[in-house]
Parts: C-alpha cells; sequence; structure tokens
C-alpha cells in the first residue's frame, strides 16, 4: 500500500524533514514543543487517511442485488420496495455498478461481481445456493447464519414491547395480533419473530389469549378477512396490532363494513409506516421502520468486507419508534368491554 513520505509529512505539518524523522523516530536527544509534534503526529495520521481514501475510491463495485420478492409482491407491501429503492439509489450515488442477480446464476457467471447483497425471504435451499457462489454477501430482513454473512435486522422485540405497552398503557386488556404464516419454496413455515414476542409478552401480563391472535399473508385482503372473523366469532378485541400496514388497512375496510368505528370500538397499530398511514382515516398508529436506513447501510456494510478488508461478519440490528396518531383509544378504568 502506498505510505506517506517524510517530505509530504514535512510539508504539511510546516516543519523540516529531519525534525520529522527525529520526531516519529522517537528521538529522545530532540528538543522540540510539544506542539510541534502534535502537528506532526496529526498530519502523519491525515495523510494516511487520505491516501487509503483515495485507494478505496479508486475501486468501483460491481455489487449483485438479489431481492426475493417481485415488483408485483412489492407494490403488495412497499416495505421491500422502499429497501430496494435505498440500496440502489446508494449504488448510483457511490457509482456502483448494480447487477441483477437470479437463482439461476452461478458461481461462473458471477465471477466478475464483488458481494451481493439479498433482500427478503429466503429458504433454506436458497441460502445454501448463495453460498455456494462464494461471494461476501449482506442479507436484509433476515439472518441465515451470523458465521457465514452479514446482516442488518428490524428489533422485532423492542417494536412488539412498545406498541403493547402503549396499549397496557391506553388500559387495553382485550389486546389481539394478526400476523403472518408463509410457507417458502422449501415447503417450510417462515416464522413472523413477533409472533413469539408477543405471547410473550401477554402471558408475562396475564393477558394472552389465542383466541385474539390470527395469521395470514402481508396483504390487505388479509387484514379485511381477518378482522371479520374475528367478529364473527365473538372475539373482537378491544386493541389490535396487525402486522403490517397494507393488513391494517384492510382491517379498516372491514372494520367500516361491521359498524365498527376506529378506535372507538376497536384500536389498532400498525408495521412499517408506510408513506399512506399518516393519510387514513383515522390516521394509523403504527411502527415506523427504518427501511431507507436499512437498504443504504447494506451497501456500507458491503463496502466495509471488499473495499476495507473487514474478516468477521457482523450482525446489525436497527431500532424502531412508535408513531402515535389517532388509531389508539384511551380505556378508563371500569370502562373496558
Amino acid at each position: 500500500m502506498t505510505m506517506a513520505t517524510i517530505k509530504d509529512i514535512a510539508a504539511k505539518a510546516g516543519v523540516s524533514i529531519a525534525t520529522v524523522s527525529r520526531v516519529l523516530n522517537h528521538d529522545e536527544t530532540l528538543n522540540v514543543q510539544e506542539e510541534t509534534k502534535k502537528r506532526i503526529f496529526e498530519a502523519a495520521e491525515e495523510l494516511e487517511y487520505e491516501l487509503k481514501a483515495q485507494k478505496r475510491r479508486k475501486k468501483k463495485m460491481k455489487v449483485g442485488v438479489l431481492y426475493s420478492y417481485s415488483p408485483t409482491e412489492e407494490l403488495e407491501d412497499p416495505y421491500y420496495l422502499c429497501i430496494r429503492l435505498a440500496i440502489e439509489k446508494r449504488l448510483e450515488e457511490e457509482g456502483y455498478k448494480k447487477i441483477p442477480v437470479t437463482f439461476s446464476d452461478t458461481a461462473e457467471s458471477l465471477v466478475g461481481i464483488d458481494g451481493l447483497i439479498c433482500s427478503g425471504t429466503f429458504s433454506k435451499t436458497m441460502v445454501e445456493r448463495i453460498d455456494t457462489w462464494g461471494k461476501p454477501a449482506v442479507f436484509i430482513d433476515s439472518c441465515p447464519d451470523i458465521n457465514r454473512f452479514d446482516s442488518i435486522m428490524i428489533d422485532y422485540n423492542q417494536a412488539v414491547k412498545s406498541i403493547l405497552d402503549c396499549f397496557v398503557e391506553h388500559g387495553h386488556t382485550k389486546i389481539g395480533f394478526i400476523g403472518c404464516q408463509e410457507i417458502d419454496i422449501d415447503g417450510d413455515e417462515v416464522k413472523d419473530d413477533r409472533m413469539d414476542a408477543v405471547k410473550d409478552y401477554l402471558t408475562d401480563k396475564g393477558l394472552y389469549h389465542p383466541e385474539y391472535i390470527k395469521t395470514g399473508l402481508y396483504h390487505a385482503k388479509y387484514g379485511y378477512s381477518l378482522l371479520k372473523e374475528l367478529y364473527e366469532e365473538g372475539n373482537l378485541p378491544t386493541a389490535l396490532f396487525v402486522a403490517n400496514d397494507s393488513m391494517a388497512v384492510g382491517c379498516y375496510g372491514a372494520a367500516n363494513e361491521l359498524g365498527l368505528t376506529i378506535p372507538g370500538d376497536i384500536s389498532i397499530i400498525g408495521f412499517n409506516d408506510i408513506p399512506t398511514a399518516k393519510y387514513m382515516t383515522p390516521p394509523l398508529t403504527t411502527v415506523r421502520l427504518y427501511m431507507e436506513f436499512m437498504g443504504d447501510y447494506s451497501v456500507y456494510m458491503l463496502e466495509e468486507r471488499v473495499l476495507r478488508g473487514r474478516e468477521r461478519c457482523v450482525k446489525v440490528t436497527v431500532p424502531t419508534n412508535l408513531y402515535m396518531r389517532s388509531s389508539v383509544k384511551r380505556i378508563e378504568k371500569g370502562m373496558a368491554k
């Protein structure tokens, strides 16, 4: 690696080459002010940093992008759409070449790329296929193997706690959850990490009622049908946590058809804070996920592996924020249904 010369350091620090040489070699016979020594060491550090930055800028990565959800599916749940747009924006800003990757690719067809960014849900078979390509990879919203891949994840436990704390603090004791239940291409169930967190929290509070729990896919129509099921079964809670804002839109539609008011008859909290959440009637209380940050930061994580030589895999967990709007009602003591 190119290093800063003594001449470069001397010029930057405004001292002689001889002085720089003696200071850097810790010559105890040298009579020089501490301020001068400080200036020399700082100049050396700054030049090394600048040279390293210049070296990094010389390499323009070729980044393979692998998305498990199709553009049509992204429109059903804009969460992954926001992540994809953030990835592609950062790649463009950095001047990196984006190379779409599919599972028909091979190690040979991907020989020219520096690393992968994988966004979505991936089965065991998919992960094994990715591993055969032998490339550094960053997974967004999944962590298939912390010893093989980098990952960036939502702090689901923190998010669930903030939602359920909100309901409890507003006096609710009948709390339900509409979650997600998917089957991957291997035929295995894709676990919703929030399900256990919901069950553990409510059980600890003595508030867990399995009849208030429903699961479906991350689409508005499932929020619609599952809220109707709760109502028709006579198990309508006063507070409902919904797995994403698209499903919450479906819940709003079902509540309207059933003559239920939000939050008068049922309080609802969503997940994702999609752009339309604040324009719903009433505006939806929801958890904001930093999808743009996750997409952007995944590029930085790949840079660390490819350009800076980081060898150890890392897992980054991103906290969330609960955005209070108008879809949660406070129940006074003695008024709960």
